[in-house]
């Protein structure tokens, strides 16, 4: 993973083989980032999971061929709980015939190259915590 951090910005390029979401906490862990926003996000990915809420489980689509990584945006807030960082992205994919689909990333795996701007936030605090209803939601504090 390459990284370059500037004026409240990260630029992440990721590597082929590389753990998505276990780079992504790397860099928040490493580079200090208690909330912030996925600006954008391109390259590819394998091992696919992506979810669908239907307003009370995700319902889960795995995809493992190799799919293009057109469309990524999300946010970076820290659990109230334990004060890691919890990441919340949604991507559109576009398989080998070009159909699009898109929704709640659950995991994935780069596949060649990924590359990723988020901006840190300053003087905001993003909170993930659950709601009267038990589901779990973002707070700015």
């Amino acid at each position: 993973m390459i990284i370059k951090e500037g004026n409240g910005f990260i630029a992440i390029r990721m590597e082929d083989g590389e753990n998505f979401f276990e780079s992504i906490k790397t860099v928040c862990k490493n580079y200090s980032v208690e909330s912030g926003v996925i600006i954008n996000g391109i390259g590819m990915l394998r091992d696919l999971k992506i979810g669908y809420w239907d307003g009370k489980e995700y319902k889960i689509e795995e995809i493992e061929v190799p799919v293009e990584l057109v469309s990524m945006q999300g946010n970076i807030g820290t659990s109230e709980n334990d004060g890691d960082p919890i990441v919340h992205i949604h991507i559109a994919v576009a398989k080998p015939d070009h159909t699009v689909i898109g929704g709640h990333f659950v995991s994935g795996t780069v596949n060649n190259t990924g590359e990723i701007f988020l901006q840190k936030l300053e003087n905001i605090t993003l909170l993930r915590r659950k709601d009267p209803n038990g589901l779990l939601g973002l707070y700015p504090a």
